[in-house]
């Protein structure tokens, strides 16, 4: 995981509620929430207020990337990330394009931001994901 990253928002109510469904596929929970915004954390964060913050806010997107430990880290956090508002950028799969051994998803949030969540665990893939 990224050490901490905030991100605007337009609507705080929806994207507190896609980032707590999505996030919680890698133990991430609100750590501290605001009437504008919230915190989240895995709970052994080394910093007090959060890893991830996002606050109300004209949005800017960009992309950026979430460590999972394990592929099936990587798919739940795509199959929450879809049910909850998230639209498909890169169903999850090795991209041997990359590197070998990188598993990833990729979605486009509600407000626009591009997000991929990847594993370099070195798991053994099979001819289905080439």
């Amino acid at each position: 995981m990224i050490n901490h990253f905030g991100i605007a928002v337009k609507d705080v109510e929806k994207s507190v509620k896609f980032y707590q469904a999505a996030l919680a596929a890698f133990g991430y929970k609100i750590h501290h929430a605001w009437e504008k915004g919230a915190n989240f954390t895995d709970g052994i964060s080394h910093d007090p207020y959060g890893d991830f913050e996002v606050h109300q806010g004209e949005p800017h997107p960009f992309h950026f990337a979430f460590q999972a430990k394990t592929n099936q880290e990587v798919d739940a956090w795509y199959a929450e990330a879809m049910a909850n508002g998230g639209t498909d950028n890169g169903a999850p799969g090795y991209r041997m394009d990359y590197r070998e051994n990188y598993y990833a998803a990729f979605i486009v949030d509600p407000d626009g931001y591009r997000i991929e969540a990847v594993c370099h665990n070195g798991q053994p893939h099979g001819i289905e994901n080439l």
